[in-house]
């Protein structure tokens, strides 16, 4: 462990991930530029360097320059942010933030809420979506439920698909039996646009568990779209669309033995996402309104049972939204918005549940060019548990040209899901999980060197957790033979993050991302109070580099992923074995409109499971061709 320290401490000289968009959608890879458009600080456009709080940017040239459809690969150029996986590729993958529970980071698509409200905790399932038509990544690390509402507790993921004049295609093939393919096209004129995409990727992947010998395959579909009308000089209609189907083969507990082992079963999931509605921009107010839909539909099957789902669940949100900034005086800005979210579930086995929450909030801001502060409240009203208000403040001081300093407070809530409110193993009187979250760094940028340091903390408290009732009747388990949930936990998750980017000539970048983070249960009075918190590995490093040959427009590069050890279980008896990870990878332009590009993932078949009694994907070998028109 002391040496993977010290080699993850001295790789900061090396480089930090590509973060970067212009403006007017020009893509600019492998910069941290003071202009690049983020909404996911205050959900109004605006400049990364007017914030304090850390967000990073993952443009469609760093998933075209990093290759693949799995999507984790690019995510794990983000500071903070460590994943788990049930197997392979379309298996469950969960996603953290600075030590949050996967749940308790927030995911959008297109600005459309795309947490399954069915699932007991009513996370996203990372698994179900590739990089294919996927535009740009913003990640915002820390509480923000102020502007976001519930979930934002580890932070904010927000996807955006592309929109595009011109057709793009990629097609690639190899180890596993894998293929992955999608292309989008579109129309942009001044006063409307229309672009649609779509893919198909398939593996026969490898066995979900780890004693198992038959591969568990998955395959998935998506189809997608974006338009935008012009009615009015600064008024458009708006509207974006997204469908996925993705079947995924899992492993369970046969008989005799009922242990984890080989079986036929597998599970289906349908997602429906999509948005219409109005933007306004003007010379001092803006506001964009909507109506949203998210629907995750999740069937599982047992072949030896039967054809018929073993069972399933749905679950549907619908969402108004109103969110909008007025300029005012003296370079401030109000930065507002007011939405009602009404959800609801039903599975084979629970009824039909229901609830609504109504929220409003507003952000005051000073923004000029050496100094930004901002402050908001926001006031959310449950029909299932009452109200929840938050505060969140953040504010940044460039102290010269190229030193910038940040810092911010944000509060967070979580709601209770529908399940652990309402199902069999419900608990009505359940209070959301509430964090704060604070944290403060330095930025620097100059020629050929951008730098970052960022220290932070997170305390959570109310945290639900499952409450066996074995032999117990009364109190919280009464009418609960199968156990229920409760506020009871209470966590703290501190650490920090270094990235450093040197880019010494036009065509050679080197870039390296550290974090530390230590997660820890603080529940009072729990047999595991001062434990580490489970699959959150201390250390995390991300080295990449990248080169573009004098030959022929050759560009190679390679990245290098290692985490320490981390536990398995709340006790940390069950040791989960850190490591490295190592891909190599090329692309080579054969015509202006063509590339072809290779790589070989896990080049040394390090085979690092992320959850106990799981596989891991060991190394694999692949090709293909990208066309642009």
């Amino acid at each position: 462990m002391k040496n993977l320290y010290l080699a993850a401490v001295a790789s900061c000289a090396l480089a930090t991930p590509a973060i970067a968009q212009a403006q007017d959608s020009v893509l600019i890879s492998d910069t941290i530029r003071p202009e690049t458009i983020t909404v996911i600080a205050t959900g109004s456009p605006r400049p990364i360097d007017q914030t304090g709080q850390p967000i990073t940017v993952l443009t469609a040239a760093d998933l075209a320059r990093l290759q693949g459809p799995d999507i984790t690969r690019a995510l794990e150029q983000v500071p903070g942010l460590t994943l788990s996986r049930n197997g392979g590729p379309g298996a469950f993958t969960g996603v953290r933030l600075r030590g949050s529970d996967s749940e308790q980071v927030l995911v959008l698509i297109d600005g459309v809420r795309v947490e399954d409200v069915a699932a007991p905790g009513a996370g996203f399932d990372f698994g179900t979506i590739t990089t294919g038509g996927i535009e740009r990544i913003d990640v915002l690390r820390g509480s923000n439920s102020v502007v976001w509402g519930s979930a934002a507790i580890g932070g904010v993921i927000a996807v955006q698909t592309r929109e595009l004049n011109g057709l793009e295609a990629s097609a690639e093939g190899g180890s596993r039996g894998s293929f992955a393919g999608d292309a989008a096209a579109g129309l942009a004129k001044g006063s409307y646009a229309l672009s649609l995409n779509g893919g198909y990727a398939t593996t026969d992947g490898v066995s979900a568990a780890a004693v198992g010998t038959e591969a568990d395959g998955a395959r998935q579909w998506h189809l997608g779209g974006k338009a935008r009308l012009d009615l009015l000089p600064g008024l458009s209609l708006v509207a974006t669309a997204r469908y996925a189907d993705t079947r995924t083969e899992i492993d369970g507990y046969p008989a005799p033995n009922y242990t984890f082992a080989d079986t036929p079963e597998y599970q289906i999931t349908r997602q429906l996402s999509g948005r219409a509605g109005l933007r306004y921009q003007g010379t001092s107010l803006t506001l964009n309104t909507g109506f949203a839909l998210s629907d995750t539909k999740r069937d599982y099957y047992d072949p030896t049972v039967g054809t018929a789902p073993s069972y399933g669940y749905r679950g549907r949100s619908e969402r108004a939204d109103l969110t909008g900034r007025a300029a005012l005086p003296a370079q401030f800005a109000l930065d507002f918005g007011a939405d009602s979210e009404w959800t609801r579930y039903s599975g084979t086995f629970d009824a039909q549940q229901r609830a609504r929450q109504t929220s409003g909030h507003a952000m005051l801001g000073l923004y000029t060019r050496n100094i930004s502060l901002a402050a908001g409240l926001r006031y959310d009203d449950h029909s299932r548990f009452g109200n929840a208000t938050t505060f969140g403040a953040n504010g940044t001081v460039r102290l010269t040209d190229a030193l910038r300093l940040r810092a911010s407070y944000g509060e967070g809530f979580k709601a209770p899901t529908l399940f652990q409110l309402l199902s069999d193993y419900g608990n009505a009187a359940l209070r959301p999980e509430r964090s704060r979250s604070y944290d403060a760094g330095l930025e620097f940028r100059s020629g050929p060197v951008t730098a970052a340091l960022t220290v932070y903390r997170r305390d959570s408290r109310g945290l639900i957790a499952y409450v066996s009732c074995f032999a117990q009747t009364t109190g919280i388990c009464a009418n609960r033979p199968f156990g229920t949930y409760d506020n009871i936990g209470k966590a703290r998750a501190e650490g920090a993050e270094a990235e450093l980017t040197l880019k010494p000539v036009s065509t050679f970048t080197l870039r390296s991302i550290y974090t530390y983070t230590r997660a820890r249960n603080l529940t009072p009075g729990s047999a595991q109070f001062g434990n580490e918190l489970a699959r959150r590995p201390r250390h995390a490093l991300t080295l990449s580099g990248d080169w573009e040959t004098p030959l022929a427009g050759l560009a190679i590069g390679a990245d290098l992923r290692l985490v320490s050890r981390s536990f398995d279980d709340a006790a940390n008896t069950v040791r989960l074995e850190g490591g490295p990870t190592t891909t190599f990878r090329a692309s080579l332009p054969v015509h202006e409109r063509i590339t072809l590009f290779a790589r070989l993932e896990n080049a040394f078949d390090s085979r690092r499971p992320t959850a106990a009694g799981y596989s891991a994907l060991g190394r694999g070998a692949f090709a293909g061709l990208r066309v642009r028109y």
